[in-house]
This record gives C-alpha cells, sequence and structure tokens, in this order.
C-alpha cells in the first residue's frame, strides 16, 4: 500500500491541489505499519496532471485536509482510495492512525 498526503516540513498542508511536495508512504496494512516516508516533488498543478501522477508513483491511497471534487473523481476513477477532511499533523501519525482505522476526518475544506 502506498499513502500519499500533500505536505510541507513533514505536516499535511490544507490543500491538494497547490502543494509544493508529497509525502510518499509505504506501508503494511496488514500490520498496520509505516515501512517508509520519502517525499516528492510534484509536476505543476494543472486539471488531471496530480491524479496522473499520483498513478504513476503507484499511490493506493491519498489522505487530504481539502480537495476539489473534479480531482476526487478522477483519482477514484484511477483506483486511488481519497479520505479527506483529515486534520493538519505529522504524516507518520496520520498515517497510523489511518491504517488502524482510527483517523478522525472532518469535513472536506475545498469548496470547489
Amino acid at each position: 500500500m502506498r499513502i500519499a498526503m500533500p505536505v510541507e516540513s513533514g505536516k499535511l498542508v490544507s490543500h491538494f491541489g497547490r502543494c509544493r511536495e508529497f509525502a510518499l508512504i509505504d506501508a503494511d496494512g496488514a500490520m498496520a505499519r509505516v515501512l517508509q516516508i520519502t517525499t516528492a516533488v510534484p509536476p505543476p498543478h494543472a486539471p488531471g496532471v496530480l491524479p496522473a501522477w499520483l498513478r504513476e508513483q503507484q499511490v493506493t491511497h491519498v489522505i487530504a485536509a481539502g480537495m476539489g471534487g473534479h480531482a476526487q473523481d478522477m483519482l477514484r476513477r484511477s483506483g486511488i482510495e481519497v479520505v479527506t477532511g483529515a486534520p493538519g499533523g505529522d504524516v507518520a501519525d496520520l498515517a497510523i492512525e489511518f491504517l488502524n482505522g482510527r483517523l478522525q476526518a472532518g469535513a472536506n475544506i475545498c469548496s470547489h
């Protein structure tokens, strides 16, 4: 399993489409364990670019605080599970919460 989160300085940022880097978290879902965290710089923002790039990165799940509906639809059509409304915080902690089924996601903070 590979989880992507939009980040800055190792913390989840508020908007998926405007982030400067993503944390790519390789995890063992069965053991609820983070195996490795790397960061990657995405290509410049444009409609459809990030979903295609994340698919190329072999991402299976995206966790974000806010994300537009169009991006969510494109990710889901690509077979990527989307969680929005995640609280800010350290990506490793958020990944562990997600893997253990305890991630408390709130409202999607993106309005477009």
